[in-house]
């Protein structure tokens, strides 16, 4: 089903572009007299002086103080939208003008508030235009942020370039009153929609493989991994995908701030061949959790979190793992991948967080393969769930294998929080655009309990202020109540119906074949 979010729109006055200052347009016109204050409005979501890209979809604000009425003015020299009422929607090819317009410098936006008959104009803030483009569509999972209850889950696509979104499978297809389905980490080949993967697990499990027009069922299941595979990364260009295997589950605290938490009893990796449906381990150690790979973009190397974990009894103990979550920190390795043998080196520290008592999880290579973009919490590797989840960055332009340590890596330049980015609260599944100028990342920096996605642009590892993704209606994702996890940027849509997907899901396949060593 599709979303139209123009739903909303009846509701609220029109928005229309003029081109002078003195020209007003369905029925709202900026007041004739009014009173300056020094002081910023008060608006949901927060634009104020944030950097966008130029095709990016209409910003829609809402004025958060209260007002008998309103009226919204975003503006660049003598070219204007001007809205009436606390939210202002400026129409989509208005604002596609005014944009293109500002290309490189700066909306400015005016905030107007009658109150007992009195004008006020807020001070005005900027929307600084980028030249830099976005790429048209992102996906995301779209889950209540409930602790037993997933059902009511989907992976939906959305254009950055305006309100469009629809799902691209719905987890209820597969599932019944008695046996559930949960599905997760999709996945692209260089932000291929016509490559794409995810995992669905309990009922018609498997993996849902699609490549170039083809969509095909995996069963990972084998007696020499630990699971099917999760949180996965296609090569660049060879059609291998690594993943993680894992032993997962739940507990909950009764005095930490962080009431859940999803840990790993083991944890392995593996790599598939997509072409001969083979699939080999590639770091297994009993000792080590291994997790969250993400190849370089040159194909060169696979990079990876693990966590040394020893069981007092040496053997899996789901009981003591949860007693000692807190002693779990991952560290960020990576291992170098020889393209004509297929053949992986031995594993190389990159940024030793546990010597630091911190842990990370999910590396994110620039497109260029300069920049490294992580995670970094107290513990353990769903930092979804923790507060204290910041953004860090590391420049592997600068990185020295002898220097590991990440207080020397701060300290030589080498690697720092991504500050500018970060909140008070969660941060986590982030991604890079396919230029490499944007990021994108789950924050809970609204209201600490929904994920939902922002942008922030990058240039020479600097960040701006990020925004968030920009609805039809301002207030959209506050009444949405559902979370968006592991927003993923995107070229193009993906085609395959969820009904197409689920008919695929619903067939009963061989099992992948387990090999030592990869084909050439």
């Amino acid at each position: 089903m599709i979303t139209n979010h123009s739903l909303f729109k009846k509701q609220f006055a029109l928005c229309a572009m003029v081109v002078s200052l003195l020209t007003a347009c369905g029925g709202a016109s900026v007041p004739g007299k009014y009173t300056d204050s020094n002081k910023l409005p008060t608006i949901y979501p927060d634009y104020v002086d944030v950097t966008v890209p130029v095709n990016i979809a209409p910003l829609s604000i809402e004025l958060m103080q209260s007002a008998d009425d309103a009226v919204i003015r975003y503006s660049f020299g003598s070219d204007e939208i001007v809205c009436g009422g606390q939210k202002a929607m400026p129409d989509i090819d208005d604002w596609r003008e005014l944009a293109a317009k500002a290309k490189g410098q700066a909306i400015q936006v005016e905030v107007f508030a009658e109150n007992g008959g009195q004008w006020t104009r807020f001070k005005p803030f900027n929307i600084h235009v980028s030249p830099d483009s976005i790429d048209p569509y992102i996906s995301y999972r779209l889950i209540s942020p409930s602790y037993v209850t997933y059902e009511e889950l989907t992976i939906n696509q959305r254009s950055l370039e305006d309100y469009w979104e629809q799902p691209i499978y719905d987890n209820m297809l597969c599932g019944d009153e008695i046996n559930g389905q949960c599905i997760n980490c999709h996945n692209y080949q260089m932000y291929n929609p016509q490559r794409m993967q995810f995992h669905a697990r309990q009922k018609n499990g498997g993996t849902v493989v699609m490549y170039d027009g083809d969509i095909k069922k995996v069963n990972m299941a084998n007696d020499s991994i630990l699971s099917a595979g999760v949180y996965p990364s296609w090569h660049p260009w060879l059609k291998l995908i690594a993943y993680s295997t894992n032993k997962t589950m739940q507990s909950f605290h009764t005095r930490d701030i962080n009431k859940i938490e999803v840990l790993d009893s083991e944890s392995d990796l593996i790599v598939y061949d997509v072409e001969r449906n083979e699939v080999m381990n590639i770091e297994n150690d009993p000792h080590e959790f291994e997790v969250y790979p993400f190849w370089s973009p040159d194909g060169k190397y696979l990079y990876y979190c693990s966590a040394h974990f020893v069981y007092e009894a040496d053997t899996v103990n789901t009981t003591e793992t949860i007693l000692r979550a807190y002693e779990i920190k991952y560290s960020l390795y990576r291992k170098a991948f020889n393209l004509e043998t297929r053949e992986f080196g031995p594993r190389e520290m990159v940024f030793d967080a546990a010597a630091v008592n911190k842990s990370v999880t999910l590396p994110r290579i620039s497109p260029d393969g300069r920049w490294l973009l992580l995670s970094q919490g107290g513990w353990g590797c769903f930092h979804i769930w923790h507060r204290d989840a910041d953004l860090w960055l590391i420049d592997l332009q600068k990185f020295n294998p002898e220097v590991t340590n990440p207080e020397d890596m701060q300290a030589q330049g080498v690697a720092r929080p991504l500050s500018e980015c970060n909140s008070d609260n969660v941060e986590s599944y982030h991604s890079w655009s396919s230029n490499g100028k944007w990021i994108m990342f789950s924050s809970r920096r609204d209201d600490g309990v929904y994920t939902r996605p922002f942008i922030a642009h990058m240039e020479n590892g600097k960040g701006t202020k990020p925004f968030e993704l920009p609805a039809e209606d301002p207030d959209y994702h506050r009444q949405l109540m559902k979370s968006y996890n592991i927003p993923e940027f995107m070229r193009g849509r993906v085609e395959f119906t969820p009904q197409e997907i689920a008919d695929v899901l619903k067939q009963n396949v061989d099992p992948v074949k387990y090999v030592q060593h990869l084909s050439r």
